[in-house]
Parts: C-alpha cells; sequence; structure tokens
C-alpha cells in the first residue's frame, strides 16, 4: 500500500474527530477531514460493524465503496449497549476536537452522549449531526434516507421526462451534499473556536434540507411567478442550447452552447449561419422560446456524424462539450491521469485497488490517502490504549463483547 511519510504538512494535522455513526451521511463528512490530515476514531459496533462493509459489490467478503470512503480513519469496536462503552466514548470526546454522528435524533440522548452531556466533559467540542429531518420539527424522529431527502428537497420531481416517472441520479447525493455542509459547517465552527474566541457548538444538518440548499431558482421563481419547475429531460431548463444529442454511432455527445458568442460558434460548426446570425436569438431569453427548434437543428447535426468528429468539430470551435463517461472511460482517460484523479494501492491480498483522487486540490497542504478503509476494529487496541485501558481490561471487554 502506498504510504506518505510526509503527513505533517497535512492542513487537518493534529485534529481529532471521533465519528459515531453508519453507512454514508456522518462517515462521508469524517472521511473528508480524514484526507487532509485529521485524526479520525471510527465507532463500529462489534462482529458486523459498519453495514456499508458489505454494500454492493463485495471483494473477500468486504465491499469495495469500504476501502475508499473509509481511507485513513482508525477502527474501534464498541458496542454502545453497554454503559463500559459509553464511558469509553466519554473518554475519548474529552480529548476530541469534533463529533460527528448521524443517528436519528434522539439516540445519543437516550445513551446519555447527547449534546448537553458530551460539551459538558468538553466545552470546546464541536458536534456535527447528521439527520434525515434535522434535530428539531415535527418529522426529526423519521427515519431519512437520501432517496427521501432527494424527493423532499426538491430533486427528484425535476429531475427525468415529463412522460415519464421522477428518476434518482445514480449516487446517494443527498447523503454526500449533508457530508459536505457537515465537513464546511465544523470547520466553520473550528475557525470561530479559535480565531474569534468563540465556544464549542453543534451543527444540525438535515438531508433534505443539503438538497434543498443546492435547488437554485426553484422557490424565487415559484413564489415572484407561481412556477413549479418541471422536468425537463436532460436539457436545462430557461438556459439554451445545452441538452444531450444522439449521435450516428449510436453515441451521446453533451453540448453548452448557452453563452451568446458559443451560440453563434455553435451554428456555424454545424452549417446553420441562419441561426447564428438571427438576432431573435442573439441572447438566451430569445433562444429560450425557439429552443426546441434550436435543439432539432443540432440533433439533425449531430445524427449525421460518429461522436468522435463531434467531439473534433467542437473543440475547433471553442464550443464546450463531452462524451457520457462509463467507469472504463474515466479510468482510461488521460486528463484524470494527468490530475492525479486515479490513484492506485493494495488491499490486504495484494488485489490492486483503484480509489478517486483528493479533492480540493490544496497548493501547499494536499490531502492524501495513507491508508484504505482498514479492518473492523483493527485500531481498537491502539486507541483504547492511549485512553488508559490495559491489555487486562481489553481481554475482559473484549469476552463480554463490548468490544
Amino acid at each position: 500500500m502506498e504510504q506518505n511519510a510526509d503527513i505533517k504538512s497535512a492542513p487537518l494535522q493534529g485534529v481529532k474527530v471521533l465519528e459515531m455513526g453508519a453507512l454514508i451521511a456522518g462517515p462521508y463528512a469524517s472521511g473528508l477531514l480524514a484526507q487532509f490530515g485529521a485524526d479520525v476514531i471510527k465507532i463500529e459496533p462489534p462482529k458486523e460493524g459498519d453495514p456499508l462493509r458489505k454494500w454492493r459489490k463485495l471483494h473477500n467478503g468486504t465491499s469495495l465503496w469500504w476501502y475508499t470512503q473509509s481511507r485513513n480513519k482508525k477502527s474501534v469496536t464498541l458496542d454502545l449497549k453497554f454503559e463500559e462503552a459509553r464511558a469509553i466514548v466519554r473518554r475519548l470526546v474529552a480529548e476530541a476536537d469534533i463529533v460527528i454522528e448521524n443517528f436519528r435524533p434522539g439516540t445519543l440522548e437516550k445513551w446519555g452522549l447527547g449534546w448537553n452531556e458530551l460539551s459538558a466533559i468538553n466545552p470546546a467540542l464541536i458536534m456535527v449531526r447528521i439527520s434525515g429531518y434535522g434535530q428539531t420539527g415535527p418529522n426529526r424522529e423519521r427515519p431519512g434516507f437520501a432517496a427521501i431527502a432527494e424527493s423532499m428537497g426538491g430533486l427528484r420531481y425535476v429531475t427525468g421526462f415529463q412522460d415519464r416517472p421522477p428518476v434518482r441520479v445514480g449516487v446517494s447525493l443527498g447523503d454526500t451534499l449533508a457530508s459536505l455542509y457537515g465537513a464546511l459547517g465544523a470547520l466553520m465552527a473550528m475557525h470561530h473556536l479559535k480565531v474569534n474566541g468563540g465556544k464549542g457548538q453543534f451543527i444540525d444538518v438535515a438531508l433534505y434540507e443539503a438538497v434543498f440548499a443546492v435547488m437554485e431558482s426553484l422557490i424565487p421563481e415559484y413564489s415572484v411567478q407561481g412556477n413549479v419547475r418541471e422536468r425537463s429531460g436532460s436539457s436545462l431548463p430557461g438556459i439554451s442550447p445545452s441538452n444531450t444529442y444522439p449521435c450516428a454511432d449510436g453515441q451521446y455527445v453533451i453540448i453548452a452552447g448557452n453563452g451568446d458568442a458559443i451560440f453563434k460558434r455553435l451554428m456555424r460548426a454545424i452549417g446553420r449561419d441562419d441561426l447564428g446570425d438571427d438576432p431573435d436569438l442573439e441572447h438566451n431569453d430569445g433562444r429560450v422560446r425557439q429552443n426546441d427548434k434550436l435543439d432539432a437543428a443540432i440533433a439533425a447535426w449531430t445524427m449525421q456524424h460518429d461522436l468522435e468528429h463531434v467531439l473534433v468539430v467542437l473543440d475547433k470551435a471553442a464550443v464546450p462539450n463531452g462524451r457520457v463517461y462509463t467507469a472504463e472511460d474515466i479510468s482510461k482517460d488521460p486528463h484524470y491521469k494527468a490530475r492525479n484523479m486515479i490513484e492506485r494501492f493494495e488491499l490486504p491480498d495484494g488485489q490492486p485497488i483503484d480509489l478517486p483522487g483528493i479533492v480540493p486540490k490544496l497548493s501547499e497542504t494536499p490531502g492524501r490517502t495513507n491508508w484504505v478503509g482498514p479492518k473492523l476494529g483493527e485500531h481498537t487496541d491502539e486507541v483504547l490504549a492511549s485512553v488508559g485501558i490495559g491489555a487486562d481490561e481489553l481481554k475482559r471487554m473484549r469476552s463480554f463483547g463490548i468490544i
């Protein structure tokens, strides 16, 4: 496995994070911090661990997804149904900067591990709380997943074609959006604590609100004009032309010709100077009114040529374009390689595995992958020893299933 010895330059070096949660939203947030040097201790239940370990494609019984989402984390097994395990959590919290959790609201409070209890132990603590509906409100105790959040947040309704049911994007976008807001909130709270002389606080992130927050002009358009945005297929509503067009070889090309100057270059490239010179189409508002006409003209051209020819012509004309990438396309793409966005490591059995590179790219203190997702409980003895638990006590707790 590839290692990087120079970890002192990591921007979050010295930040201690305790992760209590499972699957995506909480763990992805702490994973982002781990990639930039934070010391992340992940609490997992003994025996089975995080259910993500068994999600999607498995290799020797472990999810390949696990290895990327849990990179750079330390796995500690604790059964939080035992008071002894909860007492260990409190000892870890005393030394932590950030706690990240994504249990249903009220769960940690039942265990005596809620915000009031933990902040009393560590007044400087920052706690990120990610849930389906937030810590307050009538829906707070309802179970929440990304699929529901994407629906409530408005994303599902506008995704797909009008003559078909709403569809989902191919990833759990609601979870990862909430994770990003959670990580951002933690960093803002840490800045306030360390620079502005503030105090510890908790960050309340709801999955549906994370989705709702990126819905652009959805609500302003409704509040001012009563407009309910509908599904628009592969086009970009209110921005023209921008769509996915079929090519002669059965493949598709994405063309964004919606800038005024770009539109003129696009029309010249496809031999439709008449449209490019039409004063009614000079600006976006005029083009939107004739969007179907423009899409038809562009598609008539793309359907005469294979994808590669279309890409070459549009590149020459400086018109934004692209193919629809598969995993295979990504793995072979020279631009991905040039920017180190595919990183190769090894699994415990020596099997090579490629992981996505680290985003964003910091010029002086870049993130890095130091190790792939750990074995269940791989760091239990190490971490518990750091808070004064000896070998005999570890053995006893292990015999009772506490760790």
